[in-house]
C-alpha cells in the first residue's frame, strides 16, 4: 500500500482503538512522513504544531468559550426562560417552545452546544418535568436546541472554518448562519410543539404566568449580548476577535455587577475551566498541523479529492453524499476534528463543483450540528442526560424525530443558497 493509504488506515486504527483524535491526527501524520519522507522531516513536527495555533484569528475562540462559561454561570438562562415564559405563557407545549427559544438566544453568547445545553438544562429540566414532560424528550428537545449554537453567531466553528477555508469573511459566516440557525429552531419548535398537544404535556393552567415587564427587565443584559456583539461587528467598530473580548468584558460587568451572581473568586475559577477546554482544542488543532502538512505533502487530500470528484458530474448527487459522509462524521467527531480533517478534501471538490464557500461552511455547520444530538457519540445528550439522570439510549426514539425536523431544514438551505447568502449580501460582506 501506499504511504498515505497508510496515513489514512493508522487514524482509521488509532481511533477505533480509543486514542484521543488529537494524537490519532499526529500520529497518524508522523507514520505518513516516516513512510513516504526522509526521516529528517520529523525534525518540522515542531514547527507544524506552532504554525497550526499562531494564527491571530484563534483568539477569539478561548474568549468565546470563557464567553459561554460566564454567562451560563451569571444566572442569564433563569432569567431568559422567565421572560419566554412571560411571553408565550402556561399552555400545551409552552415550556417546549420556552427551552428552544431560550437555546437560540444562548447561543447568541456562548458560540458553544454543549455550554447552551448545559446552562438551559439545568433551569428548563426540573420545571419539565414537573409539568408532566417524560425526561428523555426533554433532555433530547434541549440538546437539539443548542446545536443551534453552531450556526447562530458567534459561533466557534465557524470561526475554525473561516481559518481552515482561505478568503473566507468570519462576518460573512456569521450573518450567513443567523436566519439558517433560526430556520433549524423553528423546524425544532414543529414537532416539539406538535407532540407536546397529543400527548397533553403541561395542562393549561399547571402555572402561573410571570409578569412580562418585570420579566424583560431582569432578561434584558442578557437580551442586550448578541446586539452588542452582531452590532459592533455591523457598525465596523470591532473586528470578531475585538468582539470576543467585548463579549467577555460586558459578561463580567453582567454577572458581577448586574446578576451578582458571580464574584471575583468564582470568576477565577472560570477562567480555569476556560483555559482547560482551551487547552483541549488547541492540541486537536496543533496536532491536526502535522496530519494536514503530512496529507498535503504526500497528495493523499488531493487523491481523495479526485476521488471523490470521479465518483460522479453531477455536483447535486455529490453534495447529498457529501452531507450524509458528514452527519455520519458529526456521530462521532467533533466539529473542530470534523473541519480539520475534512475541509483539506472538500475544498478542491467545492471548488471543482463552484459551490459557495459561505453557503457550503453554512451547511456543513447544520450537518455538524444535527451530529451534536444524534448518537452514539453526542455531545449535548451527553450533557443534557447527564443533567435528567437519564441513560442515552433512552433519548434514541425522541433523537430521530429532531433530526428528521433539522434535516428538512438542511435541504432547505441547500436547495435554496439565498437563505444563508442574502443577510451577508445586504450587509455588504465579502460573498
Amino acid at each position: 500500500m501506499s504511504p498515505d493509504a497508510w496515513m489514512i488506515l493508522a487514524f482509521a486504527g488509532l481511533l477505533i482503538a480509543g486514542v484521543p483524535v488529537a494524537f490519532s491526527l499526529g500520529l497518524s501524520g508522523a507514520v505518513g512522513i516516516v513512510l513516504a519522507l526522509p526521516t529528517t522531516m520529523l525534525a518540522t513536527l515542531g514547527t507544524n504544531t506552532y504554525n497550526s495555533v499562531a494564527k491571530y484569528p484563534l483568539i477569539a475562540i478561548p474568549l468565546f468559550i470563557l464567553t459561554g462559561l460566564i454567562f451560563e454561570r451569571a444566572g442569564v438562562a433563569a432569567r431568559l426562560v422567565r421572560f419566554a415564559q412571560a411571553l408565550i405563557g402556561p399552555r400545551h407545549g409552552g415550556l417546549a417552545l420556552v427551552a428552544v427559544l431560550v437555546c437560540m438566544i444562548m447561543g447568541g453568547m456562548s458560540g458553544s452546544g454543549p455550554a447552551d445545553a448545559a446552562a438551559v438544562a439545568m433551569v428548563m429540566l426540573p420545571s419539565m418535568t414537573r409539568a408532566g414532560y417524560p425526561k428523555p424528550f426533554s433532555a433530547t428537545l434541549i440538546a437539539a436546541s443548542a446545536s443551534t449554537a453552531i450556526l447562530i453567531p458567534p459561533s466557534v466553528a465557524l470561526i475554525l472554518y473561516s481559518i481552515v477555508v482561505p478568503g473566507v469573511d468570519l462576518r460573512a459566516l456569521f450573518a450567513a448562519g443567523l436566519f439558517p440557525g433560526m430556520l433549524a429552531g423553528a423546524a425544532l419548535l414543529v414537532p416539539a410543539w406538535w407532540l407536546s398537544r397529543r400527548h397533553r404535556w403541561e395542562a393549561p393552567a399547571s402555572a402561573a404566568r410571570p409578569a412580562l415587564g418585570e420579566s424583560f427587565r431582569q432578561a434584558l443584559p442578557a437580551l442586550f449580548a448578541p446586539v452588542l456583539i452582531l452590532g459592533g461587528l455591523r457598525s465596523g467598530l470591532f473586528t470578531p476577535t475585538e468582539a470576543a473580548v467585548v463579549a467577555v468584558t460586558y459578561g463580567v460587568i453582567v454577572g458581577v455587577f448586574l446578576t451578582r451572581e458571580l464574584d471575583w473568586r468564582a470568576l477565577w475559577r472560570l477562567f480555569g475551566e476556560a483555559a482547560v477546554i482551551t487547552g483541549v482544542v488547541m492540541l486537536i488543532i496543533a496536532l491536526a498541523g502535522i496530519f494536514a502538512w503530512a496529507g498535503t505533502m504526500l497528495g493523499t487530500f488531493r487523491h481523495l479529492a479526485e476521488w471523490i470528484i470521479a465518483l460522479s458530474d453531477n455536483g447535486a448527487w455529490l453534495l447529498v453524499l457529501i452531507m450524509l459522509a458528514v452527519l455520519l462524521a458529526g456521530m462521532v467527531l467533533d466539529a473542530i476534528s470534523i473541519y480539520l480533517i475534512m475541509m483539506p478534501i472538500l475544498i478542491p471538490v467545492m471548488e471543482h463543483f463552484g459551490w459557495h464557500p459561505v453557503w457550503f461552511g453554512i451547511l456543513l455547520a447544520m450537518n455538524i450540528a444535527i451530529g451534536q444530538f444524534t448518537p452514539p457519540v453526542a455531545v449535548n445528550l451527553m450533557v443534557t442526560t447527564e443533567v435528567a439522570k437519564i441513560r442515552l439510549e433512552q433519548t434514541v426514539g425522541w433523537a430521530l424525530v429532531f433530526v428528521v425536523a433539522m434535516a428538512a431544514a438542511l435541504a432547505l438551505v441547500a436547495i435554496f443558497p439565498s437563505i444563508a447568502l442574502w443577510l451577508p449580501g445586504l450587509l455588504g460582506y465579502n460573498v
